[in-house]
């Protein structure tokens, strides 16, 4: 166990002993005008007598609305986390009253700016006032912030009447290989961060409503998809089911840094033109049928990402320089296009200790992966799969693969034609996920299948699994 994972710990274990000297909530906030909540009882007794175990810093408000239609007025949310990753004409609920409690947990990095804060470990927790008796936790994204699940997820479960937690993992931005001491500490604190939030979150739901919640599950997209693995393998005592929308794959012989390099070396060959480049890149798993989003992937996923990654879990790779030269050609000094991660030093290794997926899940998983993904291969969920099955638990996990689903929402509107949304198909998927974890005999999840995609219906909003 690193320094990270020990503090956090040590934390947890204390958190109840340090409640009583949290400092004193804020008041009341006032909601935002409008329809949202109208006509429905806004109960918020006792909000000032909640505390978050553990928090170093905490702030509470009665809002008429938690969705991001009511979040986005009252200032209780940042449109900046979530940008891009929904597609314009989504129908989500709004109208959602209870409590929200923002805050952060004692950490050393800064790189979270949200609230003017300038301090990481921050989260989100949200109860409704019409709670069912559920909590679903949750991670963002890529390198993003707290609120970056608020309208992919928060909006859905809300409504459905289950209180919802998310962090922004310990750390954040484009430079999160700055936080740590060892390689892997990054990675390795967006678990224990997460493990920390669900703690802490299932104490606060006993405070609200005065019992612990009944059913747990965790929810996630890319990054935070990976986390949902790690949770399941690791803490499946936290949760009742899990729900990753993409994971991204990572073990010492599988992930982003054993696949992308191919993509930044052929990729400029393909884009001027090598009918060689292309088969290559179609030959390394990258969908057929995606090359139309191939330059915003090169552009804004597979060289940024490749850099970031591997700065974190091998530094030395580039000697003194940080997250090496963007978009260099293969053949310059130390140029990430040329990174071959098997012939790295064993210490290289040694980084994905304690980070690396195994497959050995302890509660059911759903995962949900779209077919022209071109950051996380359709290959790598199937990899997953594949795991989870030579562990022995094949029959706790289910892969439903979605004909047209992307890495990136935002570019539906640019080709409707070739992609679907991914969203209303993690929406119909937790429905499978709570039926099959509330109802197991009766009504078990479907098998793993192909999801084909059907255009003749309200594709932005529908998805029949």
């Amino acid at each position: 166990m690193n320094h990270v994972r020990k503090s956090i710990a040590m934390t947890v274990t204390s958190a109840i002993a340090m409640t009583a000297a949290l400092g004193a909530l804020a008041g009341l906030a006032e909601a935002g005008g409008g329809d949202p909540g109208a006509g429905r009882q806004q109960d918020c007794r006792g909000i000032n007598h909640l505390s978050v175990p553990g928090a170093q810093h905490l702030e509470a408000a009665c809002l008429e609305d938690l969705t991001t239609a009511g979040t986005l007025k009252t200032g209780h949310t940042d449109p900046t986390h979530f940008a891009g990753l929904n597609v314009p004409g989504t129908v989500n609920p709004i109208g959602v009253p209870g409590i929200q409690l923002d805050g952060y947990f004692p950490d050393s990095s800064s790189f979270n700016t949200t609230h003017g804060w300038n301090h990481d470990a921050q989260f989100v927790i949200r109860l409704p006032s019409d709670w069912n008796g559920g909590l679903v936790v949750a991670g963002p994204p890529s390198t993003r912030r707290q609120y970056a699940s608020d309208f992919i997820i928060s909006d859905s479960v809300l409504a459905q009447g289950y209180a919802y937690a998310s962090t922004d993992k310990g750390n954040n931005g484009p430079t999160i290989y700055q936080d740590g001491v060892e390689p892997g500490d990054v990675i390795d604190e967006w678990n224990s961060r997460v493990t920390e939030l669900t703690i802490a979150a299932k104490q606060v739901v006993e405070q609200r409503y005065h019992r612990a919640p009944k059913l747990t599950y965790i929810a996630g997209f890319s990054a935070a998809g990976y986390l949902v693995r790690w949770q399941l393998e690791n803490r499946p005592d936290l949760y009742d089911g899990g729900l990753d929308w993409s994971g991204l794959m990572i073990t010492p012989e599988r992930s982003l840094l054993t696949y992308v390099p191919t993509a930044l070396t052929e990729y400029p060959k393909y884009a001027a033109g090598s009918e060689e480049a292309h088969q290559v890149l179609l030959d390394a798993g990258f969908p057929t049928g995606s090359e139309p989003i191939w330059e915003f992937t090169y552009r804004n996923f597979w060289d940024p990402l490749q850099r970031t990654l591997r700065e974190e879990l091998d530094p030395t790779f580039d000697g003194d320089t940080q997250a090496g030269h963007p978009f260099c050609a293969p053949g310059t000094p130390d140029c990430d296009a040329d990174y071959d991660l098997a012939s790295r030093p064993p210490e290289v290794i040694d980084a994905f200790a304690g980070i690396a997926l195994t497959g050995r899940i302890g509660k059911p998983l759903i995962t949900i992966q779209g077919t022209l993904d071109t950051a996380n291969r359709p290959a790598e969920s199937q990899l997953y799969a594949d795991m989870i099955e030579q562990q022995g638990r094949g029959t706790m996990a289910r892969l439903y693969e979605i004909e047209g689903g992307s890495h990136f929402e935002g570019l539906y509107g640019q080709h409707p034609d070739l992609l679907r949304p991914m969203l209303p198909c993690f929406r119909e998927a937790f429905d499978v996920l709570e039926d099959w974890t509330q109802h197991p005999r009766t009504t078990p999840a479907p098998a793993s299948h192909y999801v084909p995609r059907v255009p003749s219906t309200d594709i932005v909003n529908t998805c029949e699994l």
